[in-house]
């Protein structure tokens, strides 16, 4: 009964929202209209994080449902609890961020239902995504996500976000054609290895061994290009940017938390397959190849950013990168701290994005030169910059501490080289965030400028982020072993 409570719950809230599409008056206020429908939108997310933890305390995993095309596993249910936490926070901070939209005139009243049915339907979609057992049926929800996203994009219709968008479908939809020539290959593979083709993970899990190692290495290539773009590994990266810098800020956290997770998820699970075949050093080299190239480019694509969205953007093709080596290296260690690194990044890319929303609020602008006497102006959003730039790059007592820390370390001993590299690459980084705490929060003006009244809505999150990363990094890593522990075994690690 599990699967038939999200989908239940899911649709139940769409038909609300599509009801009210109908219904609505031509007089009816935008104040109101945003109150009904962001509730709806909380209560949605809200409802599926009760049944995720329901899930994880009571429910004996794997679950399987709908003729074995949805999946539970422990990997899935980690994915969907943070896709819940993530989308809970942007729909709380909707309410506020939203009304200011409509007020300014980036978003036009009259596409709000449309905004929030997309905004839903992309969550909805995407933990069905990660609940996927078929790799068809996967790429088929991850191509849904690449529209729905790209509708809330242009959500604010200027020239700009209706580039960024089509950016994003073009490059992102191209490179997911890839994907379905390696389909075809691995579904053809399975075909004659087994008399009957597969493209279910727990079948190819099973049978990875008797598959040919050429053919699959093969194979693996064409699925990482479509994946890897999904998650924003260089060199398929350059829709992301745009898109984050110029999507509705709560549209950048999910997008950032959430939807590289997506492609970094498909990733993972094809090598877990991958794992089990022989081929898998020489895919392994191929991952470690990408995740470095990633981090090259985002290190000094970082050094000439201005404008803080980009430069959080840019940041985030840093830390996937990492992560691709850290899935690279394949031992029990590094995946685990992998898997807690996309957690610790989904958190504070959300702070740091919800931060950048309310300042760009105040300033009409994303530029740092812009943020004069910000400490002063918005004390809590500067506070957030400030504390998710320390904890981006790094620095203890922060999660992503921890995880770099045993990433690099399972890198030394696979290679010294290119743990030198690496670092001196996180220097870098360290030094662009660093530059954008000093550039942006020392600036001091005689103008008077008002501070804008932010929407408790807008406040709460990021309190409720600072609790949570906070609480990660000093008391929740060692609590989370065991979850991760049982994902890392299921993997084959």
């Amino acid at each position: 009964m599990i699967l038939p409570a999200y989908l239940i719950s899911g649709f139940l809230i769409l038909g609300i929202l599509v009801i009210q599409v109908l219904r609505r008056s031509p007089q009816a206020g935008f104040t109101a209209r945003i109150k009904f429908l962001n509730t709806t939108s909380v209560v949605l997310s809200a409802v599926y994080l009760l049944i995720t933890i329901f899930v994880i305390i009571s429910v004996k995993l794997p679950v399987m449902g709908f003729h074995d095309y949805l999946y539970i596993d422990p990997l899935a249910i980690y994915e969907v609890l943070i896709t819940c936490i993530v989308f809970l926070l942007a729909s709380i901070y909707g309410h506020g961020y939203i009304k200011t939209l409509v007020e300014k005139e980036g978003l036009r009243a009259g596409s709000l239902e449309l905004f929030y049915i997309c905004f839903n339907l992309l969550f909805i979609i995407i933990v069905f995504a990660f609940f996927s057992n078929n790799l068809a049926l996967f790429w088929i929800l991850l191509e849904l996500t690449t529209i729905l996203s790209a509708v809330l994009i242009v959500a604010i219709s200027s020239k700009e976000n209706i580039n960024a968008a089509l950016k994003y479908v073009f490059i992102a939809s191209t490179a997911m054609l890839f994907s379905v020539i390696g389909l075809i290959i691995l579904f053809a593979m399975t075909k004659q290895a087994l008399g009957a083709g597969t493209l279910n993970w727990n079948e190819l899990m099973r049978s990875a061994a008797s598959l040919s190692p050429q053919y699959f290495t093969f194979a693996f290539v064409f699925i990482f290009i479509g994946f890897a773009s999904k998650a924003g590994i260089a060199p398929f990266h350059t829709w992301l940017p745009q898109a984050h810098a110029r999507a509705p800020s709560m549209i950048s956290a999910v997008l950032s938390g959430v939807l590289l997770n997506c492609g970094i998820y498909g990733i993972l699970r094809v090598f877990a397959i991958a794992h089990q075949t022989s081929s898998w050093n020489v895919i392994a080299i191929i991952m470690m190849v990408f995740g470095l190239i990633s981090i090259v480019v985002a290190a000094f694509s970082m050094l000439s950013r201005s404008n803080i969205k980009k430069l959080i953007a840019f940041s985030s093709i840093e830390h996937m990168g990492l992560v691709l080596i850290g899935i690279s290296l394949g031992t029990p260690i590094a995946i685990f701290w992998s898997l807690f690194h996309i957690l610790a990044h989904s958190l504070i890319k959300s702070l740091l994005f919800f931060s950048a929303g309310i300042l760009n609020r105040q300033y009409d602008s994303n530029r740092l030169e812009d943020m004069k006497n910000a400490l002063k102006m918005q004390p809590l959003a500067t506070w957030g910059m400030i504390l998710g730039s320390v904890a981006v790059i790094g620095m203890p007592p922060f999660p992503m501490f921890f995880s770099k820390l045993f990433i690099l370390t399972q890198l030394a001993a696979y290679s010294i080289p290119i743990l030198i590299l690496v670092l001196v690459l996180l220097l870098i980084v360290a030094a662009a965030f660093a530059y954008l705490l000093i550039k942006a929060f020392t600036q001091q003006s005689a103008t008077k400028l008002a501070p804008y009244k932010t929407h408790w809505t807008m406040q709460a999150p990021i309190w409720i982020l600072f609790i949570c990363i906070l609480g990660i990094g000093v008391y929740l890593a060692g609590d989370l072993s065991p979850m991760l522990n049982t994902i890392t075994a299921s993997l084959g690690f």
